[in-house]
């Protein structure tokens, strides 16, 4: 047979492999619990293309063919806020970034595929366990050495299991995704142990590796689950509960309502609306606290620009020590000519009587690149000119807790998050592991328009839950809102597009200690080290045996 016809041949095993694994991949990330399950086999028709490669060159070409269309397939819908987020009618351009991008935004798919490349061309045949336990780390490091622009891994899927998504506590979204590819190699080893027997029988010697590892993980990982839901669940409860409100008020593109109306009659809107569903809310019961989303109050707070700015703020503490109710709201902070993105601690502090009010902020320290943040070696006024929509905010100190006074001289230890802060689960432990009781997210989502977007960044702030067993508050200003327990259940939901005032009960929940907060997110790094130390092995045993023939 020709080159041609083989090189043919090839391409379009790499690229049908690569289109059945993102199709399943999309709809495994519909997070529902009757497709969970294809997590266990969406990455095989990939795997098995893998094992019909014969160098290291047409690898690097499998993995870059899966980044591409599993970008496009599965993250597609990130072109398209992006588009008009910019407000722009050219899709085409921002797809096409998105494409030339995809090797930046999923390298684990490249560098898995070389390393599992390298190490079953070093291995014995039948090794199978050791050439996906090779690959299975590589992968894995390569997402924590290179964190990926929305943090997304195959594990994240596995929160529709209420079971399975419970390891995570152990070791993150990521170690749940080496669990899945593992069991992926396993349930490729026993379809070729069919194969080879011509579609018939094996026998119970052929499948007792392949299927008695994939048994054991899926045990572990179940029976973990279950014991561990358990226990988290039995503390839960156990101790006065927190009455919190939360206001969704569905007002967004704050800069295009400022433009429309006017700075003045934009913010007068905003902060009528936001007063108005939070008396409602206080009309039939008395929350402990108030929390409003990320820069609902879309100027500087205590730093006024103007007079109108400074009435504002005056008019913002009344409303606070009026009704004695603590607030917690995202606003800007002015420090020396720099603006921050922060969340502002607002409550009465003392005897009732005095109507003294504390205060304390917290600076969002993980912008989102461009659009809140860009580098300062790049920043200049062409590229401003070129690209008008990018951001202007400058990073925070780092995570922090901060002692927040509610009524009756209880003292709330809550770790603040914004938006973007949540998809990273080391940022996050270490916050909670300055001693938190409660984790606050305000969020911005009205750019992820009606998209998949909304619903990924809550599955992933459920997952800082899990991963801390703390129980969070979320609020958005467009959805979604809500409640997230320590076992990573999602209550008292918004819709997105809502607007709503919703009161969150939040049940004491009992300290329950974690790997994840006392070791941060340790499995990416291990993971790493350990793939390399395992390929280089093969490597140097393959080139002994090679030397002595």
């Amino acid at each position: 047979m020709s080159a041609a016809p083989s090189l043919a041949r090839r391409s379009g095993e790499m690229l049908l492999g690569a289109v059945a694994v993102a199709w399943m991949v999309r709809v495994y990330g519909r997070m529902e619990p009757a497709w969970v399950g294809l997590c266990f086999v969406a990455l095989v028709p990939w795997l098995a293309v893998l094992d019909r490669l014969r160098t290291a060159a047409q690898a690097l070409v499998a993995g870059l063919v899966l980044s591409a269309v599993f970008t496009g397939v599965v993250l597609g819908w990130f072109a398209d806020s992006l588009r008009a987020y910019a407000q722009s009618s050219n899709a085409w351009a921002y797809w096409l970034v998105l494409l030339l991008c995809s090797p930046v935004l999923q390298p684990q798919f490249i560098t898995a595929a070389l390393a599992r490349h390298l190490a079953r061309r070093a291995a014995p045949p039948g090794a199978f366990l050791r050439v996906g336990l090779t690959a299975a780390l590589v992968y894995v490091g390569t997402e924590w050495a290179w964190p990926k622009l929305l943090a997304d891994t195959l594990g994240h899927g596995l929160y529709a299991s209420v079971w399975w998504r419970q390891s995570a506590d152990l070791a993150g979204a990521h170690g749940l995704t080496f669990l899945l590819i593992l069991i992926n190699e396993c349930v490729l080893a026993a379809l070729r142990a069919f194969a080879a027997r011509g579609w018939k029988w094996p026998g119970f010697t052929a499948l007792r590796a392949p299927l008695g590892v994939a048994g054991a993980l899926l045990a572990a990982l179940t029976g973990y689950g279950a014991l561990r839901y358990q226990q988290v669940s039995a503390q839960t409860g156990s101790g006065p509960e927190l009455t919190v409100g939360v206001v969704q008020a569905n007002i967004t593109n704050y800069g295009q309502l400022a433009a429309e109306l006017g700075t003045f009659d934009a913010l007068r809107m905003i902060l009528d609306t936001h007063y108005a569903l939070s008396d409602a809310l206080m009309k039939d019961a008395r929350p402990d606290l108030l929390v409003w989303p990320e820069t609902v109050y879309p100027t500087t707070f205590r730093s006024p620009k103007s007079q109108e700015g400074e009435a504002f703020d005056n008019e913002l503490a009344a409303f606070v020590g009026e009704r004695q109710m603590p607030l917690i709201f995202g606003a800007y902070e002015l420090d020396q000519e720099r603006e921050f993105n922060a969340a502002m601690f607002l409550g009465p502090v003392g005897r009732e009587e005095e109507r003294r009010l504390g205060f304390a902020s917290y600076r969002k320290t993980l912008l989102f690149p461009l659009t809140e943040w860009i580098p300062d070696l790049v920043d200049t006024p062409s590229l401003r000119g070129f690209l008008p929509w990018l951001g202007t905010w400058k990073r925070g100190p780092g995570p922090r807790t901060v002692d927040f006074p509610l009524r009756g001289g209880r003292v709330l230890k809550v770790a603040p998050l914004i938006c973007y802060e949540a998809i990273f689960p080391a940022y996050v432990a270490q916050a909670v592991g300055k001693g938190a009781e409660l984790i606050v997210t305000l969020s911005n989502d009205s750019w992820f328009g009606t998209s998949a977007g909304p619903k990924l960044h809550l599955t992933l702030a459920a997952f800082r839950s899990i991963e801390t067993r703390l129980p969070q508050v979320r609020a958005t200003n467009s959805g979604i809102s809500a409640f997230i327990t320590p076992t990573g259940d999602i209550l008292r939901e918004t819709g997105v597009g809502q607007r709503a005032g919703v009161l969150m009960r939040v049940p004491f929940t009992g300290h329950l200690g974690t790997l994840m907060v006392a070791w941060g997110d340790w499995f990416g790094p291990t993971a790493l080290l350990v793939g390399v130390v395992l390929l280089a092995q093969v490597m140097l045993h393959s080139s002994k045996r090679h030397s002595q023939r």
